[in-house]
C-alpha cells in the first residue's frame, strides 16, 4: 500500500504545481505525508457534501480540482464553512490534494476531458503552452466532429454528455448553423475570445459567460457561444484523472480504489421560467 506521499508524487508528475498560474493554490492542503493510502475520491468542489461523501467511502485521499484556500487565509477555525471541511477531514484521516490551472494545462488536461465528453476529435490547444515543445499542452482544446451538426443539435449532444444541472446550456447564436470545429475551454471561458476567433471555429463551449463579452463578441462575428455550468465542465476531468491514477497504481501494484464523485456541487439549483413569456417592453402578451 503506497503512502500519501508516494501518491501526491504521481500525482504532481500528472500535474506538475509549477505549471499552475502564479495566483492559483495547489498541492497538498492537509495530511500526512507518511500516511498509508488505499481509497482516493476525485470530485470538483472540496466543499461539505464532498467531504461527507469522502467519510463515508473511507476514503484516505479527497483530490479536487477547486483549491480550498484560493487567496489565503489566517484561521482554519470551525466557526466558518472552510475551517469545518478543514476539520471534518483531518478528524478522519482524510488528506486533500488540489490540481488546478495546472491540470487545466496538462496533456491530458481538464480541456481535454470536456472535448471527449462532447464528442470531438482534438486537434490541438487552444492557447499552447510555449514550453512544450510537442505542441500538446495549453489552455483548451480545439477539436472536430466526425460529421457536421447545425448548432442546436451540436448543443444537445455537449447537454447529453456532460452531467445535468440546473441551468442546462445556453446558446448564442442561430441554432440552424453547422458545426464542424469547436474550441473548448473547461470552467471560466470569455478571456479566451481572441484566441477563439483566431482559430477560426465553428462554435466554442465553456462556461461562466457574461453579459458584455457575449454581447460584444456576438457582434463581432463568429463563432456561436455556448454557454454551460461551471461544475459541469470540469466534472469529466474527474473521470480521466481517476483513470490515471488506476493505471500508475497497476504499473506499481499499489491496489488503489478510486471513486469519483457524483455529487453535484453547481451552486445553481433551479432554474425559473415565467408563467407568461415577456413582451420587450415587459408588460405580459
Amino acid at each position: 500500500m503506497p503512502t500519501l506521499s508516494d501518491v501526491i508524487a504521481a500525482l504532481e508528475a500528472l500535474w506538475p504545481p509549477e505549471r499552475a498560474e502564479q495566483w492559483d493554490a495547489v498541492g497538498l492542503v492537509c495530511g500526512d505525508p507518511d500516511a498509508q493510502v488505499s481509497r482516493v475520491l476525485f470530485a470538483v468542489d472540496p466543499v461539505q457534501e464532498v467531504v461527507d461523501e469522502a467519510i463515508k467511502l473511507d476514503a484516505d485521499l479527497l483530490v479536487t480540482h477547486h483549491p480550498l484556500y484560493l487567496r489565503g487565509t489566517t484561521t482554519v477555525a470551525a466557526t466558518g464553512f472552510k475551517g469545518r471541511v478543514v476539520h471534518g477531514l483531518i478528524k478522519n484521516d482524510i488528506a486533500l490534494h488540489v490540481a488546478h490551472t495546472n491540470a487545466d494545462r496538462a496533456d491530458p488536461g481538464v480541456s481535454d476531458a470536456l472535448a471527449a465528453a462532447v464528442g470531438l476529435r482534438i486537434t490541438g490547444p487552444l492557447v499552447p503552452d510555449p514550453t512544450d515543445p510537442a505542441g500538446r499542452r495549453g489552455l483548451g482544446r480545439i477539436g472536430e466532429l466526425d460529421v457536421p451538426l447545425t448548432l442546436a443539435e451540436f448543443a444537445d449532444r455537449a447537454a447529453r454528455g456532460l452531467p445535468s444541472t440546473a441551468t442546462g446550456l445556453r446558446i448564442a447564436g442561430d441554432p440552424q448553423q453547422l458545426v464542424r470545429t469547436v474550441a473548448v475551454c473547461g470552467g471560466s471561458g470569455d478571456s479566451l475570445f481572441a484566441d477563439v476567433r483566431k482559430a477560426g471555429v465553428d462554435a466554442y463551449l465553456t462556461a461562466d459567460l457574461r453579459h458584455h463579452p457575449v454581447s460584444e463578441a456576438q457582434q463581432a462575428g463568429p463563432p456561436a457561444l455556448i454557454d454551460a455550468a461551471h461544475w459541469a465542465t470540469e466534472w469529466p476531468w474527474c473521470e480521466q484523472a481517476a483513470a490515471q491514477l488506476d493505471e500508475i497504481s497497476d504499473r506499481h501494484g499499489w491496489a488503489l480504489r478510486t471513486y469519483v464523485s457524483r455529487t453535484v456541487t453547481d451552486p445553481w439549483t433551479a432554474h425559473a421560467l415565467p408563467a407568461e413569456p415577456l413582451t420587450t417592453s415587459g408588460a405580459p402578451r
